[in-house]
């Protein structure tokens, strides 16, 4: 059986290190979730009878790789709940552009709108009805031939927030064809990773600092080696 990135766990959390190509919850494709299958990995593991909770904190496009968190009980999802909803996560991620930013750090604001029938986010006026204002935060790390590495940190989190921004700001995602960018790349992924995730523990009250390195592509790898 697959086994899961396990990254983090305790009695009332567990972090995994997400395949680009995993889904994190059911949906009407009926591909097998990375969901069922933690919840399967910890039924093994602890040797536990009937069914075993786990709860869906947030969620990170299919495509997209790195940090999830789970709850493995109730009291636990809703206060994880409650810190996402309040923005006392920080969300840091790792993006590859083909394309370098105009400014070597900077922010980014828009009023984005989603189309639920193409499952795809656009830019807008604010005026716009349910159009919502989204802002991140950005610095290059790294050069590439040709490709540039960014670091955010998603100040909100609206559907396909960094991958609608950064296209609006003519910078697509590697291998984001949904957002312009004008090849695939192998697996079907694309070139964004959720690299951190930092809270306060719901039930400790700790910091928590949750760091997932991304896999399987040649450009992470060679980032990962070049800072070693």
């Amino acid at each position: 059986m697959y086994s899961p990135k396990i990254i983090y766990e305790d009695n009332h959390i567990i972090g995994v290190n997400k395949r680009s190509s995993e889904l994190v919850q059911g949906d009407k494709t009926g591909d097998a979730s990375l969901q069922d299958t933690i919840r399967l990995w910890l039924k093994e593991k602890y040797s536990k009878p009937g069914n075993v909770y786990l709860g869906v904190i947030h969620r990170l496009d299919r495509p997209v790789s790195g940090v999830v968190l789970f709850a493995k009980t109730s009291k636990a999802l809703s206060r994880m709940n409650k810190l996402f909803k309040s923005g006392s996560v920080k969300k840091v991620y790792w993006a590859i552009t083909g394309k370098r930013p105009s400014e070597e750090s900077g922010t980014l604001v828009h009023f984005l709108k989603k189309n639920q029938d193409q499952n795809k986010s656009y830019v807008c006026a604010n005026t716009v009805k349910g159009s919502k204002e989204s802002i991140l935060n950005y610095r290059i790390i790294h050069e590439f031939n040709n490709y540039y590495l960014l670091e955010i940190e998603l100040i909100t989190g609206r559907h396909h927030q960094i991958r609608c921004q950064l296209a609006a700001s003519g910078c697509p995602v590697l291998g984001d064809l949904k957002y312009g960018f004008p090849r695939s790349i192998d697996g079907g992924g694309i070139g964004l990773h959720s690299r951190q995730l930092s809270f306060k523990h719901p039930v400790s009250l700790e910091e928590v600092v949750i760091t997932a390195d991304p896999v399987g592509h040649i450009l992470w790898e060679t980032y990962l080696k070049s800072q070693r």
